[in-house]
C-alpha cells in the first residue's frame, strides 16, 4: 500500500518550479505524486518522471476529457477525438513512468444531456475504453475510471454503475477507482461502496466530504479504512484536496474558497491515512 498527494492542492501543471514542494511531500513521508495531464510534451513529463524517480517516488495521473472529446457522444467524430485524448495521456503517463492513470474519462467531466444515462452511451464509452485498454497495456499502465457525483456527471455515478463498466471492458489494464468524496454523496454506505468495487479496485482517492484535510470533515473514515483492510487494499491511497490558487481551476470545478491550510492538509492527511490503516 503507498500513499500519494494529488499535486491539484497547488497547481494543474506541475513544472520545474515544483520541485520544491515534491521534495516536501517525500520529506513528510508521501510514496509518490499525483498529477494532472492537462498539457505538455513527452520530453516535459519525462525530465519530470525522472526528478519524481531519482528522489524514490512513484507517480499516478489524472485525465479527463473535455465535451468536444466525449467517448459517450453519438457523434463519432467526437468519439474518436475522445480516443485521441486517452492515447495522448497515456504517453504522457508512460514518459513520466505512471503506474496508474485515474479519472472520469468514461465521458466529459461536467457535460449534461439533461437526460439519465442510455444504454447507448454506455456502450459507445465502453468500445473506446477496450481500445485504450490495450493501449495501456502496452504501455504497463492500469486505468482507473472514476464514477463522480451527480452534480458533475451523470453516465456513471456509484460503484455499482462503475462496476458494470469494468466487466464489460473486461480487460486487465482497466479497472475502477473509488474517491471517497463522491461516495460521501452518492453511496448509502462507504463500506458496501467499497466492497462492491472491490473486484476492480485499482485506486483510491482520500478526500474530505469539504476537500479539505482528511478527517477534518464528515466523512465515516472507521468505515472506509476498515472495509479497505478487510478487501486487503494494495493500492495507491492518494489524497485529493483543492484550492482557489489557480482561478480558472478552481472555478472549473466550483471550488469558491480555500477549506483548509495547505500545510495542515499533507502534513495531517499523511498521519490520518496511516493512522487509519494501521500502518
Amino acid at each position: 500500500m503507498k500513499i500519494g498527494m494529488n499535486m491539484l492542492l497547488w497547481t494543474n501543471h506541475v513544472t520545474e518550479e515544483h520541485y520544491g514542494i515534491i521534495d516536501t511531500l517525500k520529506l513528510t513521508g508521501f510514496d509518490g505524486i499525483e498529477l494532472f495531464l492537462g498539457e505538455g510534451n513527452e520530453q516535459h513529463y519525462s525530465m519530470l518522471g525522472k526528478h519524481i524517480s531519482d528522489i524514490g517516488m512513484g507517480t499516478t495521473c489524472v485525465a479527463s476529457l473535455s465535451p468536444e472529446e466525449n467517448i459517450a457522444s453519438p457523434d463519432r467524430k467526437i468519439r474518436e477525438a475522445g480516443l485521441e485524448k486517452l492515447k495522448w495521456s497515456i504517453a504522457m503517463g508512460a514518459a513520466l513512468n505512471a503506474e496508474v492513470i485515474c479519472g472520469p474519462f468514461h465521458s466529459s467531466f461536467a457535460y449534461f444531456t439533461r437526460q439519465p444515462p442510455r444504454e447507448q452511451e454506455r456502450q459507445w464509452s465502453i468500445e473506446v475504453l477496450q481500445k485504450a485498454a490495450e493501449l495501456a497495456s502496452k504501455a504497463n499502465i492500469i486505468l482507473a475510471p472514476e464514477a463522480l457525483n451527480r452534480f458533475e456527471c451523470y453516465l456513471y455515478n456509484t460503484m455499482a454503475d462503475l462496476k458494470t463498466l469494468a466487466e464489460r471492458v473486461n480487460h486487465p489494464s482497466l479497472g475502477a477507482m473509488y474517491d471517497t468524496h463522491h461516495g460521501n454523496i452518492e453511496e448509502k454506505s462507504q463500506a458496501e461502496a467499497i466492497k462492491t468495487i472491490a473486484p476492480y479496485l485499482k485506486h483510491v482517492h482520500i478526500s474530505e466530504n469539504d476537500r479539505g484535510t482528511p478527517g477534518s470533515g464528515q466523512v465515516n473514515w472507521n468505515e472506509v479504512f476498515r472495509t479497505l483492510n478487510e478487501i486487503d487494499y494494495k493500492g495507491w491511497l492518494t489524497i485529493e484536496a483543492f484550492s482557489t490558487i489557480i482561478p480558472e481551476f478552481a472555478n472549473a470545478i466550483n471550488v469558491w474558497r480555500d477549506y483548509s491550510p495547505m500545510e495542515e492538509v499533507y502534513t495531517k492527511g499523511y498521519s490520518f491515512i496511516k493512522k487509519g490503516m494501521g500502518i
